[in-house]
């Protein structure tokens, strides 16, 4: 039996433990007879001030904050680029200054409508 492909990158480089299979391109995980994360409905992400996050949204920052393992520091307002929530301690996935990061979203506002 071969691996599947990746539902989020659709990738087939994947690694599979159990029911459990993970993308080795993308760092996506999913159940072998999961339902897509949007159609299960049951988690929602929120922001510092309570507007729900959806993936592809922007993101500001609302204070600033040490980046780990580095002497870079993103400062407040600064902006990301389209969100991706995922699983976890972090909910959101994304990319500011340049850096692919992990944040909580109590650290962010939501930017735009």
């Amino acid at each position: 039996m071969s691996d599947p492909a990746c539902p989020m990158c659709e990738m087939a480089e994947v690694l599979s433990r159990g029911d459990l299979h993970e993308c080795l391109t993308c760092g996506h995980e999913w159940k072998s007879d999961a339902v897509p994360e949007e159609a299960e409905g049951d988690r929602v992400v929120k922001d510092a001030y309570g507007n729900v996050l959806a993936n592809g949204d922007v993101v500001a920052m609302i204070k600033d904050l040490k980046l780990k393992g580095s002497s870079q520091t993103l400062k407040i307002g600064t902006k990301s680029n389209a969100i991706r929530l995922v699983d976890g301690d972090h909910e959101i996935s994304c990319k500011m200054d340049g850096i692919a990061i992990g944040l909580k979203a109590c650290f962010v506002k939501k930017v735009g409508a």
